[in-house]
């Protein structure tokens, strides 16, 4: 029984995005595990960019900063 925890940050990644990243993380897993879809768990955490560092860094600053 598998279980994926996905974070993103909170940047507009739409429902169907999000649909298509649970399909295609079961899928893979399904094609290289062989698991089954049917019991494999797939879970989508967004973080606003506030709350996510890279560096040192928040994220928000670091877009502020690539604009």
């Amino acid at each position: 029984m598998p279980y994926v925890n996905i974070k993103i940050t909170r940047e507009g990644a739409t429902k169907e995005q999000k649909a298509e990243l649970i399909e295609g993380v079961t899928r893979l897993l399904k094609d290289v595990l062989g698991k089954n879809p049917a019991t494999t768990f797939v879970t989508i955490d967004e973080v606003d960019t506030d709350n996510w560092g890279v560096g040192g860094i928040p994220v928000t600053e670091l877009r502020k900063q690539q604009k």
